[in-house]
């Protein structure tokens, strides 16, 4: 066997005894397809859940920093967030865990002085005793010692804690390989006063989740508004909206001077061609009557235009379902950049995608 081929024969060796360990969080009636979408890229995968069907240890068979990219790089659906497992011990008390766990992190040199570090502490439904936002206090002062900048935004490196009745897990990461910079992936938003509805959240979400600026555009149509809440964030942000819907808007939205209020059925409507540069739908209607109506208005938003649309799975082919719903749209001049189900949509993902 020459050089060339021992160090191949070498690599081979590496790439079949590396494994990595990894927290992963989906919406507890959808991890299955989380695990499916792990499954697709890593053929072989170990899990077991964690807490409520939800949160689930996983074992990979590439190193960690090759798993992260290559989870990152597929851009899952059901797949909200992942957090490395360097650090492992088994035990009951809490406090004990703790301890070790941040002595792990101080040892693994990563965050001191000048370095910005966000602690994200979470647990499990059976473990019992202090309250993460406690154990996350606990933890932060035994970290004191590191000189690091604690940040819940912004931060260079997560420190990321999952303790269960029965022992305790944790990892540093950089944010981005996490898939989410949010502890579980779960995005929080404060409730305003005067919110119309928690759908406003999933707006909002979709905003950060898939980059974009909403006060960036200039005229969106709402399909299906009532009672109002994407309608509002975007009145919001600037935008002149029209809101298509039979039912009625709040009557807070009626006197908004940048507000046209159709109330019939979208398909009833008539637009002209390129009037929005934003289209938006958040029905709970079957998928197909969803396309349709949404096919039927894509004349009245304009080439480069935007479209943000939830898709309600109503059954029990979820991918299926969603492999026909994009090809649908795609056959009319969508193209898909992401489709993301986010932590405030329920049985339902959300497409973002561009008119050509």
């Amino acid at each position: 066997m020459n050089e060339y081929e021992t160090e191949h024969e070498q690599e081979k060796q590496d790439r079949e005894q590396a494994e990595s360990v990894f927290i992963c969080t989906a919406n507890r009636d959808f991890a299955a397809y989380a695990q499916e979408e792990l499954r697709r890229l890593f053929g072989s995968v170990k899990s077991s859940v964690l807490s409520d069907r939800e949160v689930l240890l996983v074992k990979l068979n590439e190193t960690e920093e090759a798993a992260a990219r290559k989870i990152a790089d597929s851009r899952p659906i059901f797949l909200r967030h992942i957090q490395p497992v360097q650090f492992e011990r088994e035990g009951e008390n809490a406090g004990e865990l703790l301890g070790e766990a941040a002595a792990f992190v101080l040892g693994a040199g990563r965050i001191g002085a000048g370095v910005k570090a966000a602690l994200q502490v979470r647990k499990s439904a059976d473990a019992g005793g202090e309250s993460a936002p406690q154990l996350k206090e606990w933890l932060e002062e035994l970290l004191r010692a590191s000189e690091a900048e604690f940040v819940s935004a912004g931060a260079d490196w997560i420190v990321s804690v999952y303790l269960t009745a029965s022992g305790i897990y944790a990892g540093i990461s950089r944010p981005e390989d996490n898939l989410s910079d949010w502890s579980g992936g779960a995005v929080r938003f404060r409730r305003e006063e005067g919110q119309l509805s928690r759908a406003k959240f999933k707006l909002l979400e979709a905003e950060r989740e898939f980059g974009l600026d909403l006060s960036a555009y200039r005229a969106a149509v709402d399909i299906g508004a009532a009672p109002g809440g994407w309608t509002s964030l975007l009145l919001e942000r600037g935008l002149k909206v029209t809101a298509v819907d039979p039912a009625k808007l709040h009557p807070s939205l009626l006197k908004l001077p940048n507000l046209t209020y159709i109330r019939k059925n979208a398909g009833e409507v008539k637009f002209r061609d390129n009037e929005f540069d934003l289209l938006v739908c958040d029905m709970s209607w079957s998928p197909k009557l969803m396309v349709q109506l949404v096919t039927g208005l894509l004349h009245a938003l304009a080439p480069g235009g935007t479209a943000i649309v939830t898709i309600k799975l109503m059954h029990k082919k979820p991918m299926a379902l969603i492999k026909e719903v994009i090809a649908s749209f795609e056959d009319s001049r969508l193209q898909v950049q992401r489709a993301k189900q986010l932590f405030h949509n329920r049985e339902e993902i959300t497409l973002y995608m561009i008119k050509y």
